[in-house]
């Protein structure tokens, strides 16, 4: 831990070259690493694979392609959320209003031959509601149990902190163990099965704040920015003839449910070196240790950048994880698990700085 005289207040001029640094780290960080889709293209010799991942990045670029027809710009988003279904985690999508979060969770889940179902979290909505409840059977004088809309392949969960904790509390058990308990009797979860929450950051009232433990339960927070000029300019070209409602009937489905489980499965063979799982607890100690933390990362965080990072390496066309893959999927993995200490919070300094500053200070492996 550090000592007390590191978290003494600092002089004006002392706060100002922290921010300078870390603002300097975190760029050096953005430049450093591309996206899953621009290291592809821009790697021009790969290394002949043990595995056969040529099927694999054939399906993810066809996925990609069909989200496309609709989905303009966000390709890190629809790379991250790619990158959650094959690690078998959860996503929570968080951005302001009119962003395209609930349209771009429709539309992967059109390229995907399996269930969808949505959720719309409001605050009278009751744990019955999403689970499901006994309902007595008058003929039989017994209780059947009726599935909830959760029992699904994938499940939006639009505007999550919409409802009180006793219904956020009912998600628990089903996004870490994938089973619902209902009267004694478990019902388990048909594979696969992966959750899209959304949320607002800036709305207030009529809010809840998500508890840590189930923040937890996410294996990235992807946070949406807004489009590029160019981007909202090819936005309004596309559908400068239309003021229909968006048709979904133009997406192809090219993912099954067998696929998936037979990529996860692939997935899990990537080859990870001791150096680098090293490195990854590395990573998750310092976040512990750090003076502008409160709390540090659970190792449920570093078994999600493990999971993750060979999942990022197979989507590039290799069987091993290198500390890119790792550095790349640190931030999502990481920025809704650490909390700043208030002081840190008044000097204007967010989590992804220090999740950077962390990155650019831990030796990388060679």
């Amino acid at each position: 831990m550090e000592s007390n005289e590191n978290l003494q207040p600092k002089t004006d001029l002392n706060q100002e070259n922290d921010q300078n640094n870390i603002e300097e780290s975190k760029t050096d960080m953005e430049n450093s690493l591309p996206s899953v889709e621009e290291d592809t293209e821009s790697v021009s010799f790969v290394p002949e694979s043990r595995l056969k991942l040529q099927n694999f990045q054939a399906k993810v670029d066809a996925v990609k392609k069909e989200v496309s027809k609709l989905i303009i710009g966000q390709h890190q988003l629809i790379d991250q959320i790619l990158l959650a279904i094959f690690s078998r985690g959860h996503v929570l999508l968080e951005g302001v209003p009119g962003i395209a979060k609930t349209m771009t969770s429709k539309v992967i889940s059109k390229t995907l031959s399996v269930d969808y179902s949505r959720i719309q979290f409001t605050p009278d909505l009751m744990p019955s509601d999403v689970l499901g409840t006994s309902i007595f059977n008058v003929k039989t004088s017994e209780f059947t149990y009726k599935k909830g809309p959760v029992f699904s392949n994938i499940v939006l969960i639009d505007e999550i902190n919409r409802s009180p904790a006793k219904t956020q509390a009912a998600l628990f058990e089903i996004m870490e163990e994938r089973q619902v308990t209902n009267d004694g009797v478990k019902y388990k979860m048909d594979p696969p099965f992966f959750i899209m929450a959304t949320q607002n950051p800036i709305e207030q009232e009529g809010t809840y704040r998500l508890p840590e433990a189930q923040l937890d339960r996410f294996i990235f927070r992807i946070k949406l920015e807004y489009p590029s000029f160019q981007e909202e300019v090819e936005i309004l070209k596309r559908f400068k003839n239309s003021i229909k409602d968006v048709s979904f009937d133009q997406i192809n489905s090219i993912l099954s449910a067998a696929e998936i489980e037979e990529f996860q499965g692939l997935i899990e063979e990537v080859k990870i070196e001791d150096q680098l799982i090293e490195y990854i607890a590395k990573l998750i100690a310092e976040t512990r240790n750090h003076a502008r933390l409160y709390i540090g990362a659970s190792p449920r965080a570093s078994l999600s950048i493990l999971k993750s990072a060979k999942a990022a390496a197979a989507i590039r066309g290799r069987d091993f994880v290198t500390p890119d893959d790792i550095q790349y999927v640190s931030e999502p993995v990481l920025n809704h698990r650490i909390i700043l200490t208030p002081e840190t919070e008044m000097e204007g300094i967010t989590a992804e700085d220090v999740i950077a500053e962390i990155i650019q200070k831990i030796e990388v492996p060679r």
